[in-house]
Formats: C-alpha cells, structure tokens, sequence
C-alpha cells in the first residue's frame, strides 16, 4: 500500500530519514563516494520540506519512499529508497508506476549517480531517457534522466 506521509510528524519524518540513510549507504558503496551529500541531510531538512513524500507500507511499516516535486511545469523525483532488507521486491516499481499515476505531468524528471545501475535500470524501463552528465563537487559522477509525455 502506498500513502502520502506527513513529513512535518517529527516521528514519521524518524522513519522516512531511517530508510533513506539505509538506502543512500548502499548507493554511496556503489558510487565508491566517501562524501555523499545525502548522507548528511539533517532530520529538520525531512521535518521542514515542501516536498511530498509517499511510502511503501508493509505490514504497516514504511519499507520504501519516494519524495517528489511536482509543479505545472514538471514532476521531479528527488528520492526514491528502499530499505535494503526489502530490496528486489517490485517496491521501487510500484512506487515509480504510482507516481507515474498520481501526477499529471508532460515532463518528469530524476537524477542519480552515473553508477548506480540498479536506480539507472529501473528509469530505462519507464521510459526515461539520459538528457545530462556532469561530476559534481563531491566527487560522484551524476546522470539526469527525463520522461516527456507527448499530448
């Protein structure tokens, strides 16, 4: 089941930051990054955001999120984690095909790291086609893709 989180619950936004941090240390491993950003993202940060957040719940527990911006402009994926216990179970899919869903968007957009080949496999098979690299100043080399729905 997936359902909105409010993120500015200092208790649900605990639980939000736990699986990011899990999550974001195993993509931290793949990119071979020492000083990965994400990583340091303080509790307030989660408490205070503007942007949405949607969670995966199994057995009443949240086990996967995805944080989202979403604009007349464009829907922009800022996160998308799992909790690595529950990692190759379809969640990161249900969560992509729900917010794929939810939004009414002609444009979504999502940036990862250039070597993280799960997050990389999972975009390619919505459609989301590479528009941009570049190295950032911590070291990680990022990709940007992009979904346009054509009207």
């Amino acid at each position: 089941m997936i359902e909105k989180l409010q993120n500015n619950d200092v208790e649900v936004s605990k639980k939000i930051r736990s699986i990011f941090q899990l999550s974001y240390k195993i993509e931290a491993d793949l990119l071979n990054a020492t000083d990965f950003p994400p990583l340091k993202r303080p509790l307030e940060n989660y408490i205070h955001s503007n942007t949405e957040f949607y969670g995966y719940l199994k057995d009443e527990e949240i086990v996967g999120v995805v944080e989202i911006e979403h604009n007349d402009r464009f829907t922009a994926i800022h996160s998308l984690v799992v909790d690595p216990t529950f990692f190759r179970q379809g969640i990161a899919r249900k969560l992509m095909v729900f917010v794929l869903k939810k939004f009414d968007s002609d444009l979504f957009v999502v940036e990862t790291g250039l070597e993280n080949g799960p997050a990389t496999a999972l975009y390619k098979k919505f459609d989301f086609k590479e528009v941009k690299q570049w190295d950032t100043d911590h070291g990680v080399r990022k990709v940007k893709f992009e979904r346009t729905i054509n009207n």
